[in-house]
């Protein structure tokens, strides 16, 4: 209140009983000036602030009171900040990251999730789980089960999963310290893969492989008891081959999600029952395109000419890509009287031009 008149009088010019008065303040207390000395408490308090520097001014207001001096807290708390013996505490530094809702994924390898689960064998060590979940077939690709796992134990188990499958469109995962490192940054932006993390606390933006680690944990880490870590290694195993081959999926029309990998065909099924797996790697009518593109009407061609060229980039076939993508052009530029080849007109290529 005193500061509050001081700064009255200043800015206005005010008498000290006009501050006082529009301040409600005895002009008295305003003028008193204490006789008593804090000068031995404040010694006391710094001699306990160096004996005990981690200590705040309630802890060493209970050490004045054991010593035998009777001081009010409030009283406390004014000399120990008047001597700067505030404790300055470190803020925790927080991540900070921008909100990315799930997406909507129509095609296999658009979008994986990982994530880690926690658990423990007979001897009370602790395992860790990395599961790896695509977005659009709801396939586990990996459970990988370990003691610990290090940002490159983890860049190995994708580059596996790349190998089988292809390079994913973008990887959604926390903020653990094996997911925020260098290099798995750099692992990423080698193979030029967007790497979505979520808001740290909101595991929620990444529910997909949330909803997948509620079902592992119901129905094969709660149920099973693990010896030891070989023993966990085999029986979750076990279960994500039960998981992708019989266990139905309710947001698939309880259907297996090797099951609806097949159904969703072409390149959007990346499973063992892929037709893009086989051995020409074209394995519909378009495939057959795509091996004689000189033969067909650019009518019929160009629709799948860009399909193909994106999909041959995108298995690194680019130079595929840009034969498929010149015949297409010059066949366009011809314009609409090309006629298909006498070739293909009794086939089922024929049929479609018709």
């Amino acid at each position: 209140m005193k500061a509050a008149v001081g700064q009255v009088r200043q800015e206005y010019a005010f008498s000290q009983r006009r501050a006082c008065g529009l301040l409600t303040m005895a002009v008295s207390s305003y003028r008193y000036q204490t006789k008593r000395s804090d000068e031995g408490l404040r010694e006391r308090l710094v001699e306990l602030a160096r004996e005990k520097p981690r200590f705040g001014y309630r802890r060493l207001h209970v050490l004045l009171r054991r010593g035998g001096e009777d001081v009010n807290h409030k009283r406390v708390h004014r000399v120990y900040r008047e001597a700067g013996l505030s404790i300055r505490r470190k803020k925790r530094k927080h991540c900070e990251r921008a909100g990315q809702p799930l997406r909507a994924c129509s095609a296999a390898n658009q979008e994986w999730a990982l994530d880690f689960v926690h658990d423990a064998v007979e001897s009370g060590r602790t395992i860790r789980v990395l599961s790896v979940v695509d977005a659009c077939t709801r396939e586990c690709l990996a459970l990988e089960v370990d003691t610990s796992f290090a940002s490159r134990r983890v860049t190995r188990v994708l580059e596996r999963i790349v190998a089988e499958r292809g390079v994913p469109q973008a990887i959604r995962c926390d903020n653990g310290p094996e997911l925020t490192c260098r290099h798995f940054l750099a692992w990423c932006i080698e193979r030029k893969i967007e790497l979505v993390h979520i808001q740290p606390g909101r595991p929620m933006q990444n529910g997909r492989v949330e909803s997948f680690n509620g079902r592992l944990r119901e129905e094969c880490l709660q149920v099973s008891w693990f010896g030891n870590l070989f023993e966990a290694r085999e029986r979750i195993a076990a279960w994500q081959r039960e998981y992708n081959e019989e266990r139905p999926h309710s947001s698939l029309g309880y259907r297996t999600p090797e099951e609806f990998a097949r159904e969703v065909g072409g390149e959007k099924s990346c499973g063992k029952g892929a037709t893009w797996k086989s051995k020409s790697h074209f394995s519909t009518a378009h495939g057959a395109w795509a091996r004689r593109p000189e033969t067909f009407s650019w009518k019929f061609r160009w629709p799948f000419a860009k399909r193909w060229i994106c999909r041959l980039r995108f298995r690194g076939r680019a130079e595929d890509g840009a034969r498929l993508l010149l015949v297409a052009r010059e066949a366009k530029i011809r314009g609409s009287g090309e006629v298909a080849s006498s070739r293909c007109r009794g086939g089922w290529h024929g049929q479609a031009h018709r």
